[in-house]
């Protein structure tokens, strides 16, 4: 006599089988929408690629978008996203103030918004915000630098985008230290909006007011190469200390070769794939993110170099 078949338990494992498939399936079809503030700096180059690598490991197709630090057109990729049916926005930020609202459209959409490395101005709009702890690695700059210079002489600093929050906490970190030296003065504060052509522009009419400082502190690695450029022009590179913070590729080659005296390394691609996991886990049925988490800065010198590369620490 043939064993009687249970039809219903084999129904059932049919079911869960086609639910695990169509789930599976279903998530793999989402797509991660890849919005940076600007493509003409290598940092967020490097932040924007490290996102995409990451989500194609995890199996969703990606597609990066260029603000250029405009929030306007910010905007515009914003709803490009929503209506080309992306199922995360992770936002590199043209403006903590400005883009509230674009990210409020994604969030009325129900799409999480993943802000990497620059905020917005509100606990209410992005799902989490992943980004570096610029006050502390500048404060720890701020240390180094006095001690370079011993605590004396005239120095300058090029500040970024003034809309940026990255701008005033590194600016901040970096004076709750110096300020407390009256032996270093600083002579002049400028934007160069993270910028290398600026930041050379910005240098260069600095020069002209103030021949004879002794540093320069700069809010991003890019001004600072920009700044170097001008102090060889005028044949000041080997008097005038300099010092960056990103941990970009020039900044660690510059302190190889004794142009910059230091930098601050972030980790952009800690940022990048965090916030493709915290999207993953999202897709998966996750909600509970914290608003807000803050990576470490390390500070790179000619003492440490060894250990590092650009944009990260050696294996």
């Amino acid at each position: 006599m043939k064993p009687k078949k249970n039809w219903s338990l084999l129904l059932l494992l049919l079911l869960l089988l086609n639910f695990g498939c169509k789930s599976r399936n279903d998530n793999h079809e989402k797509k991660i929408a890849i919005l940076v503030s600007s493509l003409n700096n290598p940092w967020f180059v490097f932040l924007a690629e490290s996102a995409a690598a990451h989500a194609k490991s995890l199996g969703y197709e990606s597609k990066v978008f260029d603000s250029q630090n405009n929030t306007a057109i910010e905007a515009d990729n914003f709803e490009n996203a929503i209506a080309s049916g992306y199922s995360a926005i992770l936002l590199n930020p043209t403006d903590a103030d400005g883009s509230v609202a674009n990210v409020l459209k994604a969030k009325n959409a129900d799409i999480p918004v993943f802000c990497m490395d620059r905020e917005v101005n509100s606990n209410e709009a992005a799902t989490s915000q992943i980004l570096s702890d610029s006050y502390s690695g500048c404060v720890d700059l701020g240390k180094y630098f006095v001690k370079s210079t011993n605590a004396v002489g005239k120095y300058v600093e090029l500040l970024g985008i003034v809309a940026d929050n990255n701008t005033w906490a590194r600016s901040k970190g970096f004076h709750s230290v110096v300020d407390y030296y009256p032996g270093l003065k600083m002579v002049a504060q400028q934007t160069a909006d993270f910028d290398r052509n600026k930041g050379l522009e910005v240098m260069e009419s600095i020069l002209q007011a103030h021949p004879d400082i002794d540093a320069v502190f700069c809010g991003n690695d890019a001004m600072a190469m920009g700044a170097y450029q001008a102090l060889v022009s005028a044949g000041k590179a080997d008097k005038v200390k300099v010092v960056g913070f990103d941990g970009a590729g020039d900044a660690i080659q510059g302190i190889k070769d004794g142009k910059i005296l230091a930098t601050a390394m972030q980790f952009p691609k800690m940022m990048a794939q965090t916030a493709v996991e915290y999207a993953d886990a999202y897709f998966n049925g996750k909600r509970d993110f914290p608003q807000k988490i803050q990576i470490g800065v390390e500070v790179v010198t000619a003492a440490n170099i060894d250990n590092y590369i650009a944009y990260g620490k050696k294996d």
